[in-house]
């Protein structure tokens, strides 16, 4: 039996998280919760149920949610969301696209999400509440701190440390063992 999850954001990252929820077929989407204005529209199967005012009552009869609000220009609100689902006691598990590789050494914390064809390689580390995004490689000895979020196609090099609420852009690369703290736009070198 498959276990409930609850989305949280119904903009275009929910599409993809959608697609890997449902490929590691382990969860069943109760649906969405979004503002007020788009509750009873559906984001692709799945209805919004809720705005963040119902998170509560859906805490009743389901456990676990997943962060589906993205993080281009600011990660605000994907951290709020995360302190509020935690203040409720939800349970945010780890998604991991089974298309991913994720080391049997890396370590992943709660509510991050590691999307198709993405690389976690050994001894990596990624902090609470991250989006390791499409074919994104997180290199051996990485540490990626708390509420980041690494692009499309970007490349961390060996030894890299992203700081807390850091962005990668989508292909950038960085040079081994630097650290990495605000935010890199797309196509990047960070040395």
């Amino acid at each position: 039996m498959k276990e409930k999850i609850v989305l949280v954001g119904g903009g275009g990252h929910c599409h993809s998280v959608i697609d890997v929820i449902e490929q590691t077929n382990r969860y069943e989407i109760i649906g969405i919760v979004d503002i007020k204005e788009n509750i009873g529209k559906k984001v692709l199967d799945y209805e919004i149920i809720a705005c963040d005012d119902g998170l509560e009552t859906i805490f009743q009869t389901c456990k676990n949610a997943v962060i589906t609000v993205g993080q281009i220009k600011s990660n605000q609100i994907r951290v709020k969301i995360y302190k509020k689902l935690k203040q409720i006691g939800f349970h945010l598990p780890i998604i991991i696209s089974p298309l991913a590789y994720v080391s049997k050494y890396a370590i992943l914390e709660e509510g991050t999400v590691i999307m198709h064809h993405a690389v976690v390689n050994a001894n990596a580390k990624v902090g609470k509440n991250c989006i390791i995004n499409t074919k994104a490689l997180i290199e051996h000895d990485c540490v990626v701190e708390d509420n980041c979020h690494i692009s499309t196609a970007a490349i961390l090099n060996g030894g890299v440390v992203v700081k807390e609420n850091s962005f990668i852009g989508s292909n950038s690369v960085s040079k081994e063992y630097i650290t990495i703290d605000g935010f890199i736009k797309a196509g990047s070198v960070a040395k």
